[in-house]
């Protein structure tokens, strides 16, 4: 067990620092060689590094987990079945835009959930597809020679339009981390008033996983928009502390993201392939229970199961009767057995009593 562990551990190892040397290499790339990388933000760059490190290793390790892994790989199997790929294809789109993009799967637990779900998700997934282009040097703004009020946008140092920079174009684009900070506090805040009002949550939270990553949310939204603030009302006042305090909240969230609940945001999008798995189980060989007879689930469900459970060093292989394993017995079945095994302990425990009475 050591042994595999060992190695588990060198291969997300080696996967970590594989993605961390491409992104690496991509920012040299897209910065055409760091001309368009800004060197007061280097410490953002480091922290993305880390955290592309840390995330690639904490996911690979848990792809090796065995359900995790036969999920995985059950799911791109039923996903890539030649009869039914464009179907598949279709589903992964429709399922894609509602239960990760609307968060259905929110909105079935509570209005309240869903709102703030919504809200700290698209805020943040609009922050960061502005932040780090601009971080790494991929994105770049430029005047227009000869003509100062255009702006020319650059991506991996092709020019790719221009705009005035009085304009709604320029208005929105300049001004997108503010639209994302509001998502963002909107859906702390309704998360906040949850656990506040809500008496289950509050009597399972913990901080480290259900207030800090809150807090840090909250913390890098409010710093930014002070800088909006400092600079288009205050003339600057207080700029260059307000810039450190938002680059230190915004680095220590970066930090935090492999190893707190943030991380569920990377597994997340593999539900996608479970639900595949499932379909595909709907669509395969039923299994019969092997004691009554009864149809209870997928033959490949069970098989799956069985496959993990001595992965996992779990044995459950039955002796005598039909069925040679725990799983091949439906729930029903599995209670009277359960019964049944009470009953036959009690008799010969009674039976010792009795025994031992008559000595």
């Amino acid at each position: 067990m050591g042994k595999l562990r060992s190695s588990a551990r060198a291969r997300a190892l080696l996967w970590a620092v594989c993605v961390g040397l491409v992104l690496g290499a991509l920012i040299v790339i897209g910065s055409r060689n760091l001309a368009h990388f800004d060197a007061a933000l280097v410490a953002y760059t480091f922290a993305t590094l880390f955290a592309a490190f840390g995330i690639t290793y904490r996911y690979a390790m848990w792809l090796q987990r065995p359900p995790t892994r036969l999920y995985w790989r059950r799911g791109w199997q039923a996903f890539f079945q030649p009869r039914f790929l464009a179907r598949n294809v279709a589903v992964l789109a429709r399922r894609a835009v509602v239960e990760v993009g609307a968060n259905r799967f929110i909105w079935r637990r509570s209005r309240l959930r869903g709102l703030a779900h919504l809200g700290i998700m698209w805020g943040c997934l609009l922050a960061a597809a502005i932040t780090f282009p601009l971080v790494w040097g991929w994105i770049h703004f430029e005047t227009v020679p000869g003509r100062v009020e255009l702006y020319r946008t650059y991506v991996f140092g092709f020019a790719v339009g221009e705009f005035p920079h009085d304009s709604w174009i320029g208005f929105v684009l300049f001004h997108g981390l503010v639209w994302a900070s509001f998502l963002v506090i909107a859906g702390v805040m309704l998360a906040f008033r949850r656990r506040m009002i809500d008496h289950g949550a509050a009597a399972v939270q913990r901080f480290a996983e259900d207030i800090l990553p809150l807090a840090l949310l909250l913390s890098i939204s409010v710093t930014g928009l002070m800088l909006t603030v400092s600079y288009t009302w205050m003339h600057g006042y207080g700029y260059s502390f307000l810039a450190v305090l938002h680059a230190a909240t915004v680095i220590l969230t970066l930090l935090f993201l492999p190893f707190g609940k943030f991380f569920h945001v990377f597994q997340r999008p593999a539900q996608l392939g479970v639900g595949f798995y499932k379909d595909l189980g709907e669509k395969s060989e039923r299994a019969h229970c092997a004691r009554c007879g009864a149809d209870f689930a997928a033959a490949l469900f069970v098989a799956d199961l069985a496959t993990v459970e001595r992965e996992l060093g779990f044995r459950y292989e039955l002796r005598g009767g039909s069925a040679k394993h725990y799983q091949e017995v439906c729930p029903r079945c599995r209670r009277a057995l359960f019964g049944l095994a009470q009953t036959a302990l009690w008799t010969q425990e009674q039976g010792r009593t009795d025994g031992n009475a008559a000595d």
